[in-house]
């Protein structure tokens, strides 16, 4: 017997989910897209299966904008464990070496401020990053190292929040494609014990907190009472990641002109930069760019809801 399609909605908005741990980003992505029965989805920048917290999952239109939260900034709450390294700079990896721990929270206080601002960071062997199409943890797990060009990234915050024995509870806020374990492990390095993430939560992503987050089983609680349409309450609007840009208002008419790839004057339009646009009911229609003569020019467009 012929198995029977599944038809997935079509449904618009961003999901805030406290990833679980254990979970792979995407995994926890195709769970609430089965959850929700959405047509499109895709996440905005992986966690790793050690860590919790804000995970954005887009769907419908809301994908489209999905690079602009790739691209914030992102705020952490890490448990350092001293005296340690390992082969993935987190609890996951298998120990390297071990060094007695001598320092105490005057040491750690320390050494902060020369991870502060605009550093550079080499990026770790276990990650995503491709070398010739291969992931770099793929040729990691086959044995293999190769060179890894210096990243700049800026620490725009970095914070002792608790020391106790051998091990540091720090707040970091980042821009993006900052390392974590790798901050740590430099970190540790600089003190002369080493140092890997025994734990690691994200607590901010753009303009989203924790305190906007849902968790998975409240998700999969409402799916149990209601079915796919109990989670569209959790949906917040396609543009919620954007709502620091200017926001213009179009009349009808330039409206109509913009949604078909026109450029269009705006008379409260800033002088130069991305902007958010809703038309004249005050539906979002997408992103634009102020152009060198004034115009915005259509980026990214919602044609219908």
């Amino acid at each position: 017997m012929a198995q029977v399609k599944r038809i997935r909605r079509n449904v618009s908005g961003i999901i805030l989910l406290d990833k679980p741990l254990g979970f792979t980003s995407n995994a926890a992505l195709q769970k609430v897209r089965w959850l929700l029965n959405a047509e499109k989805a895709g996440h905005t920048g992986s966690l790793d299966p050690l860590a919790t917290g804000v995970l954005p999952l887009c769907f419908g239109e809301a994908t489209k904008f999905s690079q602009y939260l790739l691209d914030s900034d992102k705020g952490y709450e890490t448990l350092a464990q001293l005296g340690k390294t390992t082969t993935t700079a987190d609890a996951e990896g298998e120990v390297l070496q071990e060094r007695p721990v001598t320092v105490g929270r005057a040491e750690i206080e320390a050494v902060l401020p020369q991870f502060r601002g605009q550093i550079n960071q080499i990026p770790p062997m276990y990650s995503a990053l491709k070398r010739d199409g291969q992931p770099l943890y793929k040729l990691a797990r086959a044995g293999e190292v190769v060179e890894r060009e210096p990243r700049s990234v800026t620490i725009a915050r970095l914070e002792l929040l608790a020391f106790e024995g051998d091990t540091a509870r720090l707040a970091v806020e980042c821009s993006k494609g900052t390392y974590i374990r790798t901050l740590v492990e430099d970190i540790g390095e600089q003190l002369g014990c080493g140092a890997y993430v025994a734990e690691l939560r994200r607590t901010q992503a753009g303009p989203f907190t924790l305190a906007q987050t849902v968790t998975l089983e409240e998700l999969e609680a409402a799916h149990a009472e209601g079915g796919n349409e109990a989670l569209d309450r959790f949906l917040m609007p396609a543009d919620s990641g954007l709502q620091d840009w200017p926001l213009l208002k179009f009349s009808e008419h330039s409206a109509f002109y913009w949604l078909n790839g026109q450029p269009v004057r705006a008379p409260d339009a800033p002088k130069f930069g991305m902007v958010r646009v809703q038309d004249h009911n005050g539906r979002f229609i997408g992103i634009g760019e102020v152009s060198e003569d004034g115009r915005i020019a259509p980026r990214r467009l919602i044609r219908s809801e």
